[in-house]
């Protein structure tokens, strides 16, 4: 039985589901005067299947028993839709409605969805899209529908909720017309105007302040001892799991010297979790416990699945899996057969004699037994257009080693590429050591990684994302001379239609053909 409410009586105390306990005391002794519980969940990535799970444990949240004096919120700070596929976007935000979502925050994946369709998703939305550092054209679809802030008032307790976009969106949103349209500052810029905006709304008597930011944990450290007024800060977008509440990891002070608490839940809708604070009178923390839980544990109920299935209609059984092997830990710098899968389907499919895939497309796995059309979807949900285009040895090499500086990053971003009809060797530094391709006849073909050849040329299947600059593996343009054909399909498509063709059941093995060693 989970106990999203109570809390031993001490000043901070961090508890995580397992109980385990130990305090952390702020320079403050006033006494508290009110509470909030609040439900907060980041970076879904459109998992359609978790999104069910996050239901059952939001309904749970709901009928659970709560002090009289309780306030409860639910937040989001972005990334919960993913991709262009709007069908599956709708899916997200009905799904932000049916959990009771008040805000969201603007994520870089929101904006994989052009300003015509994302205006047309927020017309039935009940939750407010929040981000003070955002820009919109005023002729763009998507004017006036997003807000800087917004006050939520509930049980006569007043919230002031703040949006923050992440200022490398440009970085993380291939080309299209969302970033004609809207536009982010710069992290000094957006700082400066997360601090007027907690100015203006403590000018209006509010002083209990939630900043939804999606700018990642080490700028959000930054946000909250750089700036004063700031109480929480509901983070994503560096998937980093927040757990307790720990002085100088998630529990810092403010220029004046009052507490800020920082949450993050992971990744892709595997937990959410429940902040519950008590606040002094003068709107300060006193006291905070920080559940972060596991969805897998909770079941997806029919009325869920049912919902779901209404919008996005009933999935197709494609196959078997018999044999799968565990996806890796880190699946942007690991070798990944669930993903290969997804590589050889894109080269078969579309007869290239490679395929090259970024590691962050891939956002799921097999499992031994059915493979539906929903799980495809789930494992790479982007609905990216599939290209063929003719890419040189050198092309192939520096993509490579765009894709190595991950082993090196501070969040692995953005991720090694993974491969079919070739196999390459990196050491954990990111140094290319070893690169092949076959043939059709099977023979293997070495690349000198030092001196690859720039005139000769290999057909690659790929994605616009990838092929257009996306992530920076290639150089940044919208109509690049390399391409030959495009398809109107996403790899998705392509997966399907390959395991639909299959005569035995799959067996997902690592065959390392990306092989990271040690240096």
């Amino acid at each position: 039985m989970i106990n999203f409410n109570s809390y031993p009586n001490s000043n901070i105390i961090k508890q995580d589901m397992q109980g385990h306990e130990n305090t952390s005391t702020p320079q403050n002794k006033k006494h508290p005067t009110a509470k909030t519980s609040i439900f907060y969940l980041n970076d879904v990535h459109g998992k359609m299947t978790n999104m069910e799970r996050i239901k059952t444990v939001s309904d749970v949240f709901d009928k659970s028993p709560k002090d009289e004096n309780t306030v409860r919120l639910k937040l989001a700070s972005g990334d919960i839709i993913l991709g262009a596929n709007f069908i599956s976007n709708m899916v997200a935000s009905k799904f932000l409605n049916w959990i009771g979502v008040s805000a969201n925050a603007l994520g870089n994946h929101e904006l994989d969805v052009v300003p015509s369709r994302l205006a047309e998703l927020l017309k039935n939305a009940n939750f407010k899209l929040l981000a003070i550092n955002a820009s919109v054209a005023p002729t763009s679809p998507m004017a006036g529908k997003i807000q800087k802030s917004t006050i939520e008032e509930r049980d006569g307790q007043k919230f002031g909720i703040i949006g923050v976009a992440p200022s490398d969106m440009a970085e993380r949103v291939k080309l299209n017309d969302s970033m004609k349209d809207i536009k982010i500052d710069d992290f000094d810029t957006t700082i400066r105007k997360v601090q007027e905006e907690v100015n203006n709304l403590r000018s209006k008597g509010i002083n209990k302040i939630i900043l939804l930011s999606h700018s990642g944990l080490k700028q959000d450290k930054k946000i909250a001892q750089e700036t004063e007024g700031i109480d929480i800060i509901i983070g994503g977008h560096s998937h980093e799991m927040v757990k307790d509440i720990k002085q100088g990891e998630n529990l810092f002070y403010s220029k004046s010297g009052e507490p800020v608490v920082i949450t993050q839940a992971g990744k892709d809708g595997e937990n959410v979790g429940v902040l519950n604070v008590e606040w002094t009178d003068d709107g300060v923390l006193s006291k905070v416990q920080n559940n972060v839980i596991n969805t897998r544990k909770f079941n997806r109920t029919l009325p869920s699945r049912t919902a779901v299935e209404e919008i996005i209609g009933k999935p197709e059984i494609l196959g078997t899996v018999a044999y799968a092997d565990p996806e890796p830990k880190n699946r942007l710098i690991a070798n990944n057969p669930h993903g290969n899968l997804i590589a050889d389907a894109m080269r078969q499919e579309l007869g290239t004699e490679i395929a090259i895939l970024n590691a962050g497309n891939i956002r799921g796995h097999f499992d031994v037994g059915k493979v539906d059309s929903r799980l495809i979807n789930d494992i790479t949900p982007f609905e990216d257009k599939m290209l063929v285009g003719s890419l040189s040895e050198k092309d192939i090499v520096d993509a490579l080693k765009v894709g190595g500086k991950s082993l090196v990053s501070h969040n692995s971003k953005p991720g090694i590429l993974l491969v079919s009809g070739m196999k390459y060797t990196m050491n954990d530094k990111g140094e290319l050591l070893d690169l092949s391709y076959q043939d059709k006849d099977g023979n293997e073909h070495k690349i000198d990684v030092n001196n690859p050849d720039p005139n000769h040329k290999l057909t690659c299947a790929m994605d616009d994302f990838f092929a257009t600059g996306g992530d920076n593996y290639l150089p940044s343009n919208e109509n690049p001379d390399f391409i030959i054909k495009k398809y109107d399909v996403d790899k998705n498509k392509l997966a399907c239609d390959y395991i639909r063709k299959m005569k035995q059941p799959l067996e997902i093995r690592d065959d390392r053909r990306v092989n990271i060693v040690q240096a």
